[in-house]
């Protein structure tokens, strides 16, 4: 099983238990919520964290072994405040979590100018990492701008996947 993920300004975290073999990958926008009603989306760092490292250990995996992998936080958009400061927001609340949570990052890919398209296998740990050409990163920024748009009109609940 591979999981695989496009990244603009986004975060992608990748937890693996190397011992048990089981890992997971999630994909969050933003660092926190912009509607205090709904914290809890999956969508916001926090619980999309919270969210992984739960499901990493139902298959088994023990918080004291994780290791972290993580991508993205670019500035796709070519300007350092893109996004309100997203990409930025981004990266700070990843590493602070991962501090915080005392999960050693063993790996990352973080912040520059260029989309990624990352591919995680769970089972192994491996993750793959692509730089994606100036056309597919203004594809990519382009929708996450119009999600973000969009967020801000819509008071819905995030899903996320987790293997």
């Amino acid at each position: 099983m591979v999981l695989d993920t496009v990244l603009g300004s986004c975060i992608a975290a990748c937890i693996y238990d190397p011992d048990a073999g089981v890992g997971g990958m999630n994909h969050f926008m933003l660092p926190e919520g912009v509607d205090p009603n709904y914290p809890t989306t999956a969508r916001y760092g926090v619980h999309a964290m919270e969210l992984l490292i739960s499901e990493v250990m139902k298959l088994g995996g023990q918080r004291r072994r994780f290791q972290a992998k993580v991508f993205g936080g670019g500035h796709v958009l070519r300007i350092r405040e893109s996004l309100d400061g997203v990409p930025q927001r981004n990266i700070e609340f990843v590493r602070r979590f991962m501090n915080t949570e005392q999960i050693p990052v063993v790996s990352e890919d973080l912040g520059g100018y260029r989309a990624r398209r990352v591919l995680f296998h769970p089972h192994s740990g491996k993750a793959f990492l692509k730089r994606l050409g100036q056309s597919e990163a203004e594809l990519t920024a382009q929708e996450e701008m119009v999600y973000l748009i969009s967020l801000k009109k819509q008071k819905l609940e995030g899903d996320i996947t987790l293997f």
